[in-house]
């Protein structure tokens, strides 16, 4: 899918996904175009999963964050 169309099927903005490429896989998650102004084309299924792993890891790291500081 087109950028506009991937970040609305993943209820987030269009810059927030582009900004996700930096923990994404090139060529799997996401493609870039031949040229600059070439459209990106995101595997929404892909890029749904690494944000939710994402997301659990993020949790998990806050969780322990927490933990040591109680201790």
């Amino acid at each position: 899918m087109r950028t506009a169309d991937a970040a609305y099927h993943l209820g987030v903005s269009q810059k927030y996904l582009k900004s996700c490429r930096e923990f994404l896989i090139d060529g799997e998650d996401y493609l870039l175009g031949a040229s600059r102004t070439a459209p990106i084309r995101w595997n929404v299924e892909r890029v749904k999963k690494a944000l939710h792993y994402r997301g659990k890891v993020v949790r998990q790291a806050d969780q322990i964050i927490q933990e040591l500081q109680e201790s």
